[in-house]
């Protein structure tokens, strides 16, 4: 088949410039034989398998994106086999038989997803609500000012255990002796988890279902600590006594380096990160460096690595074994048990445990005799951590990680310093050789890096960091050098105390890393704020590069498609006119300069999200202070660039006049009945569909909500019809910010 296709494709330029291939039939022809070719030459490669692991994920995709409710379990689990029946029948038709198993992979990875919401399923708080908390700390992270507890639930106030969250994250300012393992009583104000503050935005509320947490809020007044009433399960007495551990180290690393270059230590070790100010966090950002922060897949490949050098280079100090016993093999068992228990001190965070799956697979083909490093690999790591997460597949960090482990694999050929080998030079010249393969391929493996991930941090985070491979390349030889051997050792030393000099050396390192982000930081346009584009652009992007870094024949030419579409629509997105909180508590409006105007007084946080969505460099306290429309006490008003009038509603005495002449009314109150406004988002509005969106088209307006209309997911439980509310009751709006919980952190930059 292959030797048929390829004398099709060489004789197709000789028959096109003859005019014998222009009428449809010849196109598609040559077409079908090169498709052939490629295919063929992919099957050869045993390059099929990873699109197993794309089939997976794009069962998950549709579990996620198609569904209301809870489905069964029963129908993908019948596709799935039907379609595994029938792969005996096929196997003298290679075509259908990859095709078989391709819609196998697609059933199983819905079945996943059903599987995955029926395991975590728990009630989730649905109105605000403060009353009596008990129950047990389970996990403490400390914070500027105070802390933040995951609570597991004992009783909260008059909830049944049907209607009360399992678990709960509350934050308290008091510097109070509280540590994980302890039982608490105290009065608790809990909300519902926060949605996304945007169509298409980081949605928390989903991410804290799946992590089991139905409420988010704060502690109020006095902590009463005491020991549990009953003896824990022991796994979470265990849980309890590491994130203890955890704490501990954090506060022996941050005072034995001190500043934030101890908090950036103690994040690179533990996990713990709270103690990191803004401001150095958005200095590791504009240095396209803050995945260093994350523990993900550079500290576990780094973690295992430092194990795997040591314990192969201390047996080969021993000639009896390294030259009897298979010391690479029982190097990578060590790195294994290393890098899995590193892991489990780090908190067993959701991207290092993906990362942890990817190195213990990577170590084990070692085992095997088999290639470490493969896209072969890379596919099973990716099925077994969407297998057990199906929902990480719509988060940032595994995109952002597979996706840039995918183009190293790829790329690896033309990165792996061939060109600058030392074989047959003098000395130095061997040296030279070494550190210029050394520098371009830290800067190679960058590039390929931030190219691989670039749509997928653009879409989640609406940022570029046009300096993110000089400050890569400048400090991960001393992430890679100084501070992960130094945060390996100081860990083995931590038991004996004798760690105290290791984080001095390491706080060094620390040091002139955090010196190098600032001075990155400082030069013109170091964070670049595009504006969002759509979920289209992004698909058309993730295709493209899937294509090009899994195909090995000419198909990967392919990816051009989806990559020149997927760009223009990323270079061009349809921006929305209009935002309106989830609570109705602001709005930002396009003026007639083309920029947003606030009306009312959205969060800060809501805020900042929707001008980096607009592509909008402004601070929001900068968009807060500057001149706004004319508001009154009832209200405010604008009229928009097309002519409409928009209301921004406060107090009910204002809907009369709005009703009668607003083309949009906004309010955090229930518009009254008849009120004749065209387009009328208020209290029961923003109830059923969340967060709103608004282009203005001459049309008419194009909605898009959060939620989207009839939408039932199981993070977003509908609240309960409220009780009519007294007159006096009515009058105004809620204070601003009583339904918004505390700032909700975005998801990680974790391009590594």
């Amino acid at each position: 088949m292959a030797e048929g296709g390829g004398r099709v494709v060489r004789g197709a330029i000789p028959a096109l410039a003859a005019g014998r291939f222009l009428g449809p039939a010849g196109v598609w022809q040559g077409g079908w034989h090169w498709l052939g070719q490629g295919l063929a030459r992919e099957a050869e490669q045993r390059r099929l398998f990873p699109w197993l692991a794309v089939a997976f994920g794009a069962g998950i995709l549709l579990f996620f994106t198609a569904t209301d409710g809870e489905p069964s379990l029963v129908p993908p689990l019948i596709g799935a086999g039907f379609s595994l029946a029938v792969t005996p029948l096929l196997r003298a038709r290679p075509g259908w038989l990859a095709l078989a198993l391709a819609v196998a992979a697609i059933f199983l990875g819905f079945a996943a997803g059903v599987r995955r919401v029926a395991a975590v399923s728990g009630p989730v708080l649905t109105r605000v609500t403060i009353a009596p908390l008990a129950g047990l700390v389970e996990g403490l992270e400390e914070r500027e000012g105070g802390a933040r507890l995951i609570v597991r639930v004992d009783s909260f106030g008059t909830l049944d255990a049907a209607a009360r969250p399992r678990r709960v994250r509350v934050s308290y300012r008091a510097a109070q002796a509280v540590r994980p393992g302890d039982a608490i009583r105290v009065t608790a104000r809990l909300l519902p988890p926060p949605e996304a503050v945007r169509p298409g935005g980081y949605d928390f509320a989903r991410d804290a279902y799946f992590r089991g947490i139905g409420a988010v809020g704060s502690l109020v007044g006095k902590v009463e600590v005491g020991p549990p009433a009953e003896t824990p399960p022991l796994t979470l007495r265990l849980a309890a006594a590491i994130d203890d551990a955890r704490n501990s180290l954090t506060r022996r690393i941050t005072d034995a380096i001190g500043g934030q270059a101890g908090a950036v230590a103690a994040a690179l070790v533990t996990g713990k990160r709270g103690l990191i100010a803004a401001g150095t966090n958005d200095v590791l950002r504009a240095a396209g460096i803050y995945h260093v922060v994350s523990i993900s897949g550079l500290h576990m490949v780094l973690a295992a690595g430092v194990v795997f050098w040591l314990v192969r280079a201390g047996l080969a100090l021993v000639p009896a074994l390294a030259l009897t016993w298979p010391i690479k093999k029982i190097a990578a068992g060590a790195a294994m048990v290393g890098v899995t228990a590193y892991c489990a001190f780090s908190g067993w965070d959701v991207a290092a445990e993906r990362a942890l799956i990817m190195t213990l697979i990577m170590l084990g083909a070692i085992l095997v005799d088999r290639p470490a490093l493969s896209m072969r690999n890379l596919a099973l790591a990716a099925l077994v951590a969407l297998a057990r997460e199906p929902e990480a597949l719509l988060g940032p960090s595994f995109q952002m990680s597979f996706g840039a482990v995918a183009g190293l694999i790829a790329c690896a050929p033309l990165i792996d310093g061939r060109l600058l080998r030392a074989e047959g030079r003098s000395r130095l010249g061997r040296v030279v050789a070494s550190v210029a393969a050394a520098v371009l391929g830290t800067l190679a493996t960058t590039l390929v890096a931030q190219i691989a991930t670039a749509p997928f941090a653009t879409y989640h985070f609406q940022t570029a960091q046009p300096f993110g491979l000089v400050g890569n390349a400048l400090t991960l030889p001393l992430v890679s050098l100084a501070v992960m051997p130094s945060a390996v050792i100081g860990m083995l030393a931590y038991p004996f105390a004798l760690d105290r000099p290791v984080w001095w050396l390491m706080g060094l390192a620390v040091r002139g890393m955090l010196e190098i982000s600032s001075w990155i930081a400082g030069f013109g346009q170091a964070t670049v704020v595009l504006p969002a584009f759509g979920p289209a652009a992004l698909a058309l992007l993730a295709v493209a590069l899937l294509v090009a870094t899994l195909a090995v024949s000419r198909l990967r030419l392919l990816a051009l498609l989806p990559a020149t579409i997927g760009l223009a629509l990323a270079g061009a997105p349809d921006r929305f006119d209009l935002y309106v909180d989830r609570d109705g508590g602001g709005a930002a409006v396009r003026g007639r300069d083309g920029r947003l105007i606030v009306l009312g007084r959205p969060p800060v946080f809501v805020l900042e999200q929707w001008l980096k969505a607009d592509g909008d460099p402004r601070r929001p306290d900068a968009v807060l202070a500057a001149a706004g429309p004319r508001c009154d006490h009832l209200g405010c008003t604008l009229t928009t660039a097309d002519g409409r009038a928009v209301a921004f509603v406060t107090d009910k005495r204002a809907f009369a006049e709005d009703c009668a002449r607003a083309d949009i009314l906004i309010s955090r109150l229930r518009a009254p009945p008849g009120c004749a406004a065209p387009l009328i988002v208020d209290r029961a509005f923003l109830a059923v569909r969340g967060a709103t969106a608004i282009r203005l088209r001459a049309d008419g307006p194009d909605i898009v909500t959060a939620r989207g209309a009839g939408s039932a997911k199981p993070w977003h439980p509908q609240p309960p019809a409220a009780p009519p509310m007294p007159a006096a009751a009515t009058d105004k709006a809620p204070p601003a910010g009583l339904e918004t919980a505390d700032p909700v952190d975005p998801p990680p930059d974790e391009p590594q």
